[in-house]
């Protein structure tokens, strides 16, 4: 069965920011989750340009792609948050690729807070 954007978001509420006592999922900082069609060729291998290979690039599976921000562009834990949602990700089943790009537009703000967010940092 082909990985759905909610188990991604569940997996992620794994990952935090370690300035912050909340997911990162509650603070908001998830824009997009874009998953690839599932046992697809990932692009650019050799499977999807056509040639056939005797091993696919990175077998089969789904490919997936989080676009999010931090609370702050100097964020200094930006690679570290990074590789925490790659690797908590890749963790998944069915999972053959995961990036992560970290987008400054639109900037995070406190209006991104879930409200299970506002109550844990005591912001009602």
């Amino acid at each position: 069965m082909p990985l759905q954007e909610h188990e991604v978001m569940t997996a992620l509420r794994d990952c935090y920011d370690p300035e912050i006592p909340v997911n990162i999922v509650d603070l908001g900082l998830i824009y997009e989750i874009r998953l690839s069609a599932a046992d697809q060729p990932a692009a650019g291998t050799p499977a999807a340009s056509g040639v056939a290979s005797a091993a696919a690039a990175s077998g089969p599976g789904q490919d997936v792609e989080v676009v999010m921000t931090m609370t702050s562009p100097g964020c200094p834990a930006h690679v570290m948050i990074g590789d925490q949602v790659k690797e908590r990700i890749q963790r998944l089943p069915g999972v053959r690729e995961v990036n992560v790009n970290i987008v400054w537009t639109p900037p995070w703000g406190p209006e991104r807070l879930s409200e299970a967010a506002k109550k844990q940092l005591g912001i009602e």
